[in-house]
């Protein structure tokens, strides 16, 4: 399992993931699920992944091979026209990759399905976030919509739906995110540390700031700690149910 977050704000776009991977108790590993592609004054993507490793990999070096062997493989992540296109050739590219791998009567929904969250943006255009689905097709995040997520989801979401506003600044989302992080992490034990982050300002047309986020990292023990102690400060001031 994964927590994979990619969320829109009036500054740009925002990404968070996980590392944890596992196939069962006794097998967990750790792999990066957010992979970057930059042509700096040009383009920049961003690509999350979720669900069966050996597609997600598939995926990720096929997408690879062809921005390194620009004039055999094309198009390239790197030459698209826009941002649609983009998640078109790795919506394509997942479905193929998955019903090639897939044995014989196998849907999308197997054990070899996979999701992605793409954003990013291409000189001309505006920011834009996709999540592609196992099978091949995407939605596009909008006003209703501004956050996609993939992995597992239900413990971060409420946390995200009740905080989110779109003028936030990049330090109040990283703030957001963590918090949305930490309850996924004491929740499921599927999801792990170390964390990946990674801004996205809208316009320049390069990588914003990007970090991983341990265990020991200051700052998330400070929002760890400081939500749980919240938490139950707001339960003790609570009014008592009503008994009569």
């Amino acid at each position: 399992m994964t927590y994979c977050v990619g969320l829109k704000i009036d500054r740009g776009l925002v990404f968070m993931s996980d590392t944890r991977t596992n196939a069962g108790v006794d097998n967990i590993s750790t792999f990066r699920k957010m992979h970057v592609w930059s042509e700096p004054g040009e383009r920049v993507i961003v690509l999350l992944s979720a669900g069966n490793l050996a597609t997600t990999q598939a995926v990720v070096s096929l997408l690879d091979e062809r921005t390194k062997a620009v004039g055999e493989r094309a198009p390239t992540l790197l030459e698209t026209p826009s941002m649609f296109r983009t998640a078109q050739i790795v919506g394509n590219i997942v479905r193929d990759v998955i019903s090639g791998t897939a044995l014989e009567g196998q849907k999308a929904e197997s054990y070899f399905n996979a999701s992605f969250i793409l954003g990013g943006q291409i000189k001309g255009s505006e920011p834009r976030l996709f999540m592609i689905y196992p099978e091949g097709n995407f939605i596009e995040a909008g006003g209703d919509t501004p956050f996609f997520q993939i992995g597992e989801t239900k413990y971060g979401k409420p946390i995200i739906v009740r905080a989110y506003d779109p003028a936030m600044s990049f330090e109040e989302t990283a703030k957001l995110l963590m918090v949305s992080f930490d309850s996924t992490l004491k929740s499921n034990l599927s999801v792990g540390l170390p964390l990946d982050m990674l801004f996205y300002e809208k316009d320049t047309l390069r990588v914003g700031f990007q970090k991983r986020i341990t265990g020991d990292d200051p700052y998330y023990r400070t929002v760890s700690d400081g939500w749980s102690s919240a938490l139950k400060a707001a339960f003790k001031n609570l009014p008592d149910f009503p008994m009569g």
